[in-house]
Order: C-alpha cells, then sequence, then structure tokens
C-alpha cells in the first residue's frame, strides 16, 4: 500500500481517527405545518408510544383527527421516521426480519468509513477481489490497479460494487473481522434485528436486517458527512485501465429520475438494493422545509422494480404531510447502548450534499475521519502501523 500523503499529515490523520470528530449543524427547526419539531425523546410529551407498539404486526399509527391516512403500499415492511429526533411516525411490521441486499452496504459504510481517510492510495490484489459472489453488482475494481479509498466508496454508494467492498474490507482486517465488527456496530446502534454474515448485502443463509435497523442505519449515515456526500452523489468518474475513467451513476432512482422514475424533491439519498431473495429494498431520506425524514421500503409484492421507488414516494410525502398531525409510534433510539450524538449536519438538498471535497490534491477528503471511536482498536492500530511505516521510510 501507498499513502498519498507526507508522513507529519498522516500521522495527523491516524490522530484524528483514533480521537473522532464530530461537526455539528443547526437542527431543523419547522415542518411544513408551521408547526415546531417535537422535542428530543424523552422530553414531556402529551402521549407516549407504547414500548412495543413497534413489535406488533400491521400497520402502526396514531394518528390525529384530520391527518392524512397513511397511503396503502405492498412492501412486506416499512418504515417513516423523523430523522433529526429519532420518532418512528408510522410502521408497518418494522422489526420483520428480512433480507436487506445492498442497503446492508448503510451499516458497512458506517462501520469502516470512520477509518479509512479518502486520500490513501491502494493497489488491489487478486486475493482481495477472490470471495466476489457469483451475479454480484460491480463497479470495477482490476486488479493490480492503484485506487484512492475514496473511488472504492463511489463504488459502493453508486455502483453498489460488491468488489470496491471486498477491497475496503481487506484494507480494515478482512471480511470476517469486518463483519464482526457491523455486527458490534448494529448492536451499538440498537439495530437487534440485523445479522451480518456477509458486509456487501449478498445473500447468505442467516443473513437479515428489518425496515426499523436500516432506518437506523440511514439516520445514523446522515450524520456522518461524508456518508451523506456520497450517498447523495448522482455521477463520478471511476478509474480504468491504463490510465483512464469512466463515469458512473447512482443506481437509486428516486436520486437520479432514471427509467422512468420521476426524481424526488429534496432527496438526500441513501441506498437502494436487490436480490432474487431480498426483492427490491431502499433506504431513502429527503428533507423539505426543515424536517428530515426517513423512509425504509422492503420488499414490495406488487409491480416490477420501479415499485420500491414509488412507494417511498407516497410514505414521504404522507410523512411530510402528516408531520405534527401524529403521535410516535416508537423511536429509533429506543435500542441504543451509547448515548445519540447531538444534532448534525444533513445537507439541505441532494446537490448540496454531493459538492466534491475541497481537500487538495494527495489530502484525506474533508471530514473523512469522523467518530472512529467505538470501531474496534485493531483497526485503529492497522492505521497507526501504515502512517509509521510511512513516516519511517521519509
Amino acid at each position: 500500500m501507498t499513502i498519498g500523503f507526507s508522513s507529519r499529515a498522516a500521522l495527523s490523520t491516524c490522530v484524528f481517527c483514533t480521537a473522532g470528530l464530530l461537526a455539528l449543524a443547526p437542527a431543523a427547526t419547522a415542518a411544513r405545518t408551521g408547526r415546531p419539531d417535537p422535542g428530543p425523546p424523552g422530553g414531556p410529551r402529551a402521549t407516549a408510544p407504547h414500548p412495543s407498539l413497534l413489535y406488533r404486526s400491521g400497520t402502526q399509527v396514531r394518528l390525529h383527527p384530520g391527518a392524512p391516512e397513511v397511503p396503502d403500499v405492498s412492501a412486506l415492511s416499512w418504515v417513516v421516521a423523523d430523522a433529526r429526533t429519532g420518532e418512528v411516525l408510522a410502521a408497518h411490521d418494522a422489526h420483520r426480519k428480512l433480507p436487506p441486499a445492498s442497503t446492508l452496504k448503510t451499516l458497512f459504510a458506517l462501520t469502516v468509513l470512520p477509518v479509512l481517510p479518502g486520500g490513501v492510495r491502494h493497489e488491489v490484489s487478486a486475493g482481495e477481489l477472490s470471495g466476489v459472489g457469483p451475479g454480484s453488482s460491480l463497479v470495477g475494481v482490476v486488479e493490480g490497479l492503484s485506487y484512492r479509498v475514496s473511488d472504492l466508496w463511489n463504488g459502493v454508494f453508486l455502483n453498489s460494487g460488491n468488489d470496491a467492498v471486498h477491497v475496503l474490507a481487506a484494507l480494515t482486517g478482512g471480511w470476517d473481522a469486518t463483519a464482526a465488527r457491523m455486527q458490534a456496530e448494529a448492536r451499538e446502534l440498537g439495530a437487534r434485528d440485523t445479522q451480518v454474515r456477509s458486509p456487501d448485502g449478498y445473500d447468505a443463509p442467516g443473513q437479515v436486517s428489518s425496515a426499523f435497523d436500516l432506518a437506523v442505519f440511514g439516520r445514523a449515515g446522515l450524520r456522518n458527512p461524508d456518508f451523506a456526500r456520497y450517498c447523495a452523489t448522482i455521477d463520478a468518474v471511476f478509474p480504468g485501465r491504463d490510465g483512464g475513467t469512466y463515469g458512473i451513476r447512482n443506481t437509486n432512482r428516486l436520486l437520479t429520475g432514471a427509467d422512468g422514475v420521476d426524481p424526488y424533491p429534496g432527496l438526500i439519498g441513501i441506498k437502494n438494493g436487490y436480490t432474487s431473495n431480498a426483492g427490491n429494498t431502499l433506504v431513502a431520506a429527503a428533507r423539505r422545509d426543515g424536517r428530515t425524514l426517513v423512509v425504509t421500503v422492503m420488499n414490495p409484492q406488487a409491480g416490477g422494480g420501479p415499485l420500491v421507488y414509488e412507494e417511498a414516494r407516497a410514505l414521504l410525502d404522507w410523512g411530510f404531510e402528516a408531520a405534527g398531525r401524529v403521535d410516535p409510534v416508537g423511536s429509533l433510539d429506543a435500542g441504543r447502548t451509547r448515548p445519540r450524538p447531538g444534532p448534525q449536519a444533513v445537507p439541505a438538498t441532494a446537490s448540496a450534499a454531493a459538492r466534491p471535497s475541497q481537500g487538495g490534491p494527495g489530502w484525506p477528503e474533508t471530514g473523512a475521519i469522523v467518530g472512529a471511536a467505538g470501531l474496534g482498536a485493531g483497526v485503529t492500530a492497522l492505521v497507526l502501523r501504515l502512517t509509521l511505516r510511512r513516516a519511517e521510510r521519509d
């Protein structure tokens, strides 16, 4: 491996990696109805959700008089939640355990992004690509080529590239170690339905998640500036053979408007997925009039591939219209084992989130090292060893 920045910068990067950084920004202040956002979980409230409500089967919602009815969607499981407060506005079979497909890459990114600076370069070996499953979605990583970590993350978020996931996992301790860290991260976030077997979301026996857990991951991702930027990026260039590049485009149709799906106004992005076992899955976030919603849709039962986007659209529309006119049925913070960070920056629009990094050539991208604490001493030690070896050579 080679490091594309000076030894002093690398050592500083590692210090940041160990300590973790959190950039704070003002929280949302008002909903479209003109009412203020509800207070944080645990604050005074006229009514409180029953603690087990989200574990009940069927659709759970607590409408005020005159509030809009929840749309009729065919997904096996779905959740609509407020990204700032974590309040679940409505849900259907929220904790039903289902295959997540590539939406599990949200958890992979939460686990690995904080410890891999975007400016690091790595030459890919054959062994790092040997375990990619047949039929996987690929971005086109080639053995023997050198890639920036930021290129590989574009491959993960835009093309859902399992080849890029394998390389990034190899850089942080290997496939099984990454799965174990993902499992630990899920538990700390309170996502207790998720069982990780394959970090790229490829179908594997026993691998499941839930609409609730995926909403937890999506919400947590928006608090990481790099995650928010990558998941909102529509187009990027990817290194090719012989020093060339080629364009890649985000496969989230609700973001891009591809294949006859109208783009959703204010969509921030996040992640879509598909396997024959999981069906179509999607975690989507959108911002409107100072409020950000996170929606998960798992395996619609009617129509084709575009239906997952249309059902997410209907749920987002309902969530924005119903804001302030429903009581929560639960909280995404309900199962956390560590304190939730304070309000964090979420991009006002997809285009704002997709702005390129302002870091100079060879430097880690802005915000690439965020919240490394709690991801495991082994990963931090790996980065430390790499930077120290570079320093010794210099």
